[in-house]
């Protein structure tokens, strides 16, 4: 054999080589698809103690937790505050969690320690935490410590909850990202079990509002239609009542009367978009925000590139489409004065019309 033969034999076994290192590689990442999955902490209720599950790397990690670790028992917040100076407003995050953290710290929401920096102020955030990112669970958690943050220097965060937190609860999973289902089934567990009543976070979100009302404003994920309100005895505390009692019953069963198409059809709380698509006019607004004692609604659901008002901003569209995971902005009131507040932190004047709609 000569020398060129030798080389290109070597040239040959080392290209195989490689190959084979190649496929080698695919096939363990095949047959073992937890490997790099990280998500948790999931903390279950047991009768005297909590048990915490994280998954590092594909590992299940269990520790037993003293009963008192966390509370376990939740109870609603008020739904009406009165002369809240500044109040901060985010919408429809979707699991982007690192988004979410560089506009709460631009906008001074929170340090860099992520711990409340807001004073007494209120933050809002108009559901739709879950599906389509990947780290749903960080951010309830980072809601969590905030909530409770705020309350101990007379502050408020308020979750409420949106069309994607009752889907998910409803075990509706068409938008879960990808990774929810690989810890679902490394946890033996359906995805919404790890929020169901017997865990820390599913009792706290039992505890949340649909709708509330602070200062002059309503703030409610999808907005307060002219159906709803003919069709329904219209007052806070029931709405919320009711929106928390139907988390635990079927859809089936919810569907099985008319009670499903008020308050989860496309005029619902959680689903409504007709500010934005139904062509109404300035009386029928009028006539919404004199129902509902109030001279603003601040939604999200619809979503834009930018926050965004119509009728002369009686009506405040919040979803800057921060589910995308590239921008976000938030809305901020302070004495009663809306503005736009960018990713960067800076101060922007509302568009005229909404024409730059994200789908």
């Amino acid at each position: 054999m000569n020398k060129y033969s030798i080389f290109l034999f070597l040239i040959v076994i080392s290209v195989s080589s490689l190959l084979g290192q190649e496929v080698s590689t695919k096939k363990d990442s095949i047959s073992n698809p937890f490997s790099a999955l990280n998500d948790g902490p999931y903390i279950f209720i047991e009768s005297n103690k909590l048990i915490q599950k994280k998954i590092i790397n594909g590992e299940i990690l269990s520790k037993e937790l003293k009963a008192d670790t966390y509370d376990t028992i939740f109870v609603p917040d008020k739904h009406v505050f009165k002369d809240v100076k500044k109040i901060a407003v985010i919408s429809d995050v979707h699991g982007q969690y690192d988004l979410v953290i560089e506009l709460l710290k631009n906008n001074r929401i929170i340090d860099e320690n992520l711990d409340w920096n807001f004073d007494q102020g209120h933050l809002v955030i108009l559901g739709d935490v879950f599906d389509r990112g990947d780290k749903v669970n960080e951010l309830l958690w980072l809601i969590y410590k905030l909530e409770q943050q705020a309350r101990k220097v007379g502050g408020r965060v308020h979750y409420l909850l949106g069309n994607h937190e009752y889907m998910v609860l409803h075990n509706d999973l068409r938008y879960i990202h990808k990774k929810y289902r690989l810890t679902s089934r490394l946890l033996y567990l359906e995805y919404p079990k790890l929020y169901d009543n017997t865990t820390v976070l599913g009792r706290w979100l039992r505890s949340k509002h649909t709708i509330i009302k602070i200062n002059n404003s309503i703030f409610v994920h999808a907005g307060v239609s002219k159906e709803i309100l003919s069709d329904t005895d219209f007052q806070l505390d029931t709405i919320n009542e009711i929106m928390r009692s139907s988390i635990d019953i079927s859809k089936e069963e919810l569907k099985a009367t008319g009670f499903y198409k008020t308050y989860y059809g496309s005029n619902s709380l959680i689903w409504y978009r007709g500010y934005f698509e139904d062509n109404l006019t300035d009386k029928d607004i009028s006539d919404i925000l004199e129902e509902l004692d109030s001279e603003h609604i601040v939604v999200g659901h619809s979503s834009y590139k930018e926050i965004v008002q119509l009728f002369d901003q009686k009506i405040v569209g919040v979803d800057s489409s921060i589910k995308l995971g590239t921008y976000g902005e938030m809305l901020f009131i302070k004495n009663n004065k809306y503005s736009r507040r960018t990713l960067t932190g800076q101060r922007k004047k509302f568009s005229r019309t909404p024409s730059i709609k994200n789908e």
